[in-house]
């Protein structure tokens, strides 16, 4: 500036612009600021540069390393918990083969003191047990399940099939496989979202590799327990509220509609049911059991006993008359809410709560009813049963019962030595699991059940032992003779 300043000065009027020559004067300069200039030496930026990539880059790998040593120090876990889990289950069955090579009293004490490692921890199962000649139930495994309501067991490969519903974003409706050798290994199967709840789940007696579960989408499927996938679906005219395979043949599956409705299928034939039958009432059908065949039906001809509401119903598919035939007396106890079946004695048992008094009358032979509270349950009845023939029931026995007011229970006869026979029940006064002599219906046993509502209950006999299995809330108890 002050170049420029003495050069006009000494021009006076006669001054140029330096840059375009132009005549000016100081009053037509205007300063222009601009920031401070620097001089870069782009020798040191360049090497800036390189080490700053060259500092990215080993970050960049350790992080990768740690990654890397994160993930193998997990699987280096999970192989030692494999190794243990693999090192427990040869210690079991080794012991398991010794005690069978030793006889049956060292079978016996090995497994009570196996029974009492199990259940360390936990709450013991047995309340109450008569002394006799009968083994008694202990408590051998207790497993938390969430969300289960369904269960069954395959006694030839000591697993447990699992039914499951998950909350949360979004509902999942999931299969639980869980083997009953220890370390109990579990694998969980995500349905396909077009099956809903599942209603009823039964594994194949004569083939465990086979399951068969029907759902509230009005579905019957079929799914194989070694590929985890569902090999066969049927669509139904209404929803199924029970199903169950055909005691006599493979091949055959039942299902028990909402409309009162029972349905036949072969599973060779993919289409649809081979036989639909029509109920005499639209009550939904509840309970659906294959009875084995006897030697006064036709050849061919399968019989079928269902329970609803109305009462206790037997078919006979493939036969002359194909209407179903309502059981003398048994729409005349009250309401049906349940029905057990033991095909190795053809014996029955029907439980039922009070009808809804209708202008004031109360339907004939029903147990009178007492003062209830709310969720302690309402008096009603069991009633046993046994087949004499087709279409023929003798009533052996009955009993008062305290019985959920609600929900439609599950219960289980079951087959111990000595043709002895036990009614398993939920006693919804006491909160607990009732096993009861028949047809005395006397008490044998009272097993805890954790204060839960009872959603499900299932007896098999597996390698000489059995098993009782009984789900109360998210967990599922496993008691053994």
């Amino acid at each position: 500036m002050s170049c420029i300043k003495r050069w006009l000065q000494q021009r006076k009027n006669q001054g140029k612009c330096p840059q375009c020559n132009r005549k000016c004067t100081l009053k037509d300069v205007r300063k222009l600021f601009a920031s401070r200039l620097v001089a870069v030496d782009e020798e040191s930026q360049k090497r800036i540069r390189l080490l700053e990539t060259k500092c990215a880059s080993f970050e960049k790998k350790k992080a990768d390393w740690s990654k890397k040593e994160a993930k193998w120090r997990k699987i280096e876990a999970e192989m030692r918990l494999k190794v243990q889990q693999l090192k427990d289950r040869t210690t079991h069955l080794e012991q398991k083969i010794e005690d069978f090579s030793q006889g049956p009293s060292c079978s016996v004490s090995a497994d009570r003191d196996f029974r009492r490692k199990s259940v360390s921890g936990h709450k013991f199962g047995s309340m109450f047990c008569r002394q006799g000649s009968s083994p008694c139930f202990m408590l051998q495994k207790e497993l938390q399940v969430d969300g289960a309501h369904l269960f069954d067991v395959d006694a030839s490969n000591q697993i447990l099939l699992i039914a499951r519903t998950l909350s949360g974003r979004g509902t999942k409706h999931i299969l639980t496989k869980i083997s009953l050798i220890p370390p109990h290994e579990r694998e969980d199967i995500l349905l396909p979202p077009t099956i809903n709840f599942i209603k009823d789940l039964h594994i194949s007696p004569s083939d465990g590799s086979l399951a068969l579960f029907c759902s509230l989408r009005k579905d019957l499927s079929l799914f194989s327990t070694e590929s985890n996938n569902v090999i066969l679906a049927y669509d139904l005219p209404f929803s199924a509220w029970t199903c169950s395979w055909d005691l006599n043949s493979s091949n055959y599956m039942y299902a028990g509609l909402q409309n009162g409705s029972v349905l036949m299928f072969d599973m060779r034939q993919t289409k649809g049911p081979v036989k639909y039958l029509k109920g005499l009432t639209t009550n939904p059908v509840h309970t659906v059991h294959s009875l084995l065949h006897k030697s006064t039906l036709p050849s061919g001809v399968r019989s079928v006993l269902s329970a609803s509401s109305a009462g206790l119903f037997e078919w006979n598919f493939e036969g002359a008359d194909e209407v179903p035939t309502l059981i003398p007396e048994t729409e005349k106890q009250g309401v049906c809410i349940s029905l057990a079946y033991c095909p190795s004695s053809d014996d029955i048992v029907a439980s039922y709560r009070p009808k809804v008094e209708t202008h004031n009358e109360v339907a004939i032979s029903q147990p009178s009813q007492t003062p209830n509270v709310i969720g302690q349950g309402i008096m009603g009845s069991h009633v046993q049963y046994k087949r004499a023939g087709s279409n023929s029931f003798q009533k052996m026995a009955s009993t008062y019962a305290t019985v959920n007011q609600i929900r439609l229970p599950k219960c289980a006869i079951i087959d111990l030595e000595e043709d002895k026979k036990l009614f398993a029940s939920r006693e919804e006064g006491a909160c607990e699991l009732t096993l009861q002599e028949l047809p005395s219906f006397s008490v044998f046993q009272r097993l805890n059940s954790e204060g839960h509502p009872l959603r499900d209950i299932k007896y098999t006999n597996a390698v000489g032992q059995g098993l009782l299995g009984c789900l109360s809330g998210d967990m599922l108890q496993i008691f053994s003779t």
